[in-house]
Formats: structure tokens, C-alpha cells, sequence
């Protein structure tokens, strides 16, 4: 396992800062279940705002995507304010189970830019093709912190639960949509863009102003859609990408359209949603990219327009 810098063994009850950016939208019951079990206390972050936008940028290297910009504000937010900052090293889940590179890099580039700080970070590494697993990373994060190797198991598999639970319910809320009235407008973007306060929630906040339903296709049963994924195209490579593009054929006969959502300039997503337009025909299918600039007319405009493409092709204009 990658060493924790700064990491100790604590006697004393501690406090971990948690960005809410990247993973956090993913993994979110996950940590604050095992570290509340553990007897730590969590800090997050607050919403995504210019300012964090703002000094995330400034830390950044200017060819970084706009979310690791994002990322690092939030970091830098809560420098001083907890014992530790949580930033996990996800590699992989096996072969051909890839995470995009940054969220191997993030703990070292986090650790690099903030390296005249005084703050303690903290890491757990999963790479299952190396023999870690995620209940084998979060066991040796807790000893790390100075917790019992049962202590952290039991901790592990009893937040795993209430991870499993969460996902459940989510699952039946997003499936409960399609009961509504309206168009229904398939989401297509990571959470940590969908869910951002400050560039993905204003899209789906407008879709539902518009009147129209937005579904989320991030919130998916992971197992059955990466299988689904590898009948759509099975040399795609990024887990998170493969969960979205599965998603979508589970969704694609019960929505009106989609919209595809990525942050500038992700390499990932801008290969995948070339592959997505391709594949998935038939559907009317919106793309954007988002930026951090203030001005949000050009794209409600956009919106606008393809809400009423919809209802057009629908019969209903």
C-alpha cells in the first residue's frame, strides 16, 4: 500500500476532511460509514463555488480537466481544518476494469501542491490486478490510523452494507421517475459532473424548470451494466465510462433523449461520447461541455431548443 504522508498511529479521537468533489458523489455512505464506526469524526467540504473554482484553478497546471481543478479547491478548502484529508488512489477493479489516471494521481498531485502545508493526507489504494482489493486497502487504512485489523474489517463490512443499501434506494427512486409526467431526458455524466453544485446541477434544475423529467444514468445497478457495456463495445476501457454507456441500454427504449455531459477537456469522455452518438441512434441525443465560466444564456438556450425538438418529435409542441 502507498504510504500516507504524514500518517501516525492516533490514540485520540480524529477528524477527516473530505472533498466533496471527484469520487465523493460515488463513495460518499462508504466513507462516513466507516470512519463514524471507527469513532472519527467527517468535515466535508461546501458546495462547489467560483471561489473554490478559483483557487482550484490557480493550483492546477493550466492542461488539467476542469473537475481536477475543482478537486483541488475543495482540498485546498479544507487544509487546517482536520487532522487528515481523505484522497483514495483507485487504479482498477481487475482486468480491463480501468479508472481514468487522475484518480491514481490525485493523492500524489494533492500532496505535491500542497506540500508546504503543514496538513496530513490520508489514502487508500485499490488495485485489484496487484492484490488489492478494497477491503484489503480500507483494513490497512485503518491500521494505518492506528486501529485494530478487526476493528477496520468489521468497520469496512458494516459500512459496506449501508453503501449497498443507499444504492438500492437510489436505484427505486430513479426507476419511481418514469411514473411522472413529462419527458423523460436521460442524464448521461459522472456524478461528481451531475451532481456538482456549481456546473452539472444547474443543468438538471433547468431540465425540470422546462417541465421535463431528468433520469440519471449514473445511478445503475454496476454489475448488470458493465455486462450490458460489453455487448455496446467491448474494448472500452474506463469503469466509470462502461457503467454509463451500460445505463444507457438499459434506459434507451423507456426515455424521450439524452443529454451527454462532460467537463472540459476530458480525453475520456470526449472519445466516449463520440462512441455513444454512434451507437445509440434513434434517440435524440444533446452534448455538452462544460466550462467554469458564470454565463449560463448560451446554454439554456441550447436546452431550451432541444426540449423543444422533443416535443416536436413527440407530437406534443
Amino acid at each position: 500500500m502507498q504510504k500516507n504522508k504524514g500518517a501516525e498511529p492516533v490514540k485520540k479521537k480524529i477528524t477527516i476532511g473530505i472533498p466533496r468533489a471527484m469520487l465523493y458523489y460515488r463513495y460518499e455512505v462508504l466513507w462516513k460509514n466507516f470512519f463514524s464506526i471507527l469513532g472519527a469524526d467527517c468535515v466535508i467540504s461546501e458546495p462547489t463555488n467560483k471561489e473554490i473554482i478559483k483557487s482550484g484553478t490557480a493550483a492546477a497546471i493550466d492542461e488539467a480537466c476542469l473537475c481536477t481543478k475543482i478537486y483541488l479547491g475543495h482540498v485546498k478548502s479544507l487544509i487546517g481544518k482536520c487532522d487528515y484529508i481523505l484522497i483514495p488512489r483507485i487504479s482498477n477493479f481487475g482486468i480491463k476494469r480501468n479508472m481514468c489516471t487522475k484518480f491514481e494521481a490525485l493523492y500524489d498531485i494533492a500532496c505535491n501542491t500542497f506540500r508546504k502545508t503543514s496538513q496530513k493526507f490520508l489514502t487508500y489504494n485499490v488495485d485489484v490486478i496487484e492484490d488489492c482489493p478494497e477491503e484489503k486497502a480500507f483494513i490497512e487504512m485503518g491500521i494505518e490510523l492506528g486501529f485494530s485489523k478487526k476493528e477496520a474489517l468489521n468497520a469496512y463490512k458494516e459500512a459496506k452494507k449501508g453503501e449497498t443499501e443507499s444504492l438500492k434506494n437510489h436505484l427505486k427512486a430513479n426507476e419511481s421517475l418514469y411514473k411522472k409526467n413529462g419527458l423523460k431526458i436521460l442524464i448521461v455524466a459522472h456524478s461528481y459532473v451531475a451532481m456538482d453544485s456549481y456546473i452539472g446541477k444547474p443543468v438538471t434544475d433547468f431540465l425540470k424548470k422546462l417541465g421535463t423529467v431528468p433520469i440519471m444514468a449514473d445511478v445503475v445497478d454496476r454489475k448488470d451494466a458493465l455486462k450490458r457495456s460489453a455487448k455496446v463495445s467491448p474494448t472500452l476501457k474506463w469503469e466509470l465510462s462502461r457503467e454509463l454507456v451500460g445505463s444507457i441500454d438499459e434506459h434507451i427504449d423507456k426515455i424521450d433523449g439524452m443529454v451527454l455531459m462532460s467537463a472540459f477537456p476530458c480525453g475520456p469522455d470526449s472519445m466516449v461520447d463520440e462512441m455513444i452518438i454512434r451507437k445509440f441512434r434513434g434517440k435524440p441525443i444533446l452534448n455538452i461541455t462544460l466550462d467554469d465560466q458564470d454565463g449560463t444564456a448560451g446554454l439554456e438556450t441550447r436546452l431550451e431548443s432541444f426540449v423543444d425538438i422533443l416535443r416536436f418529435k413527440g407530437g406534443t409542441l
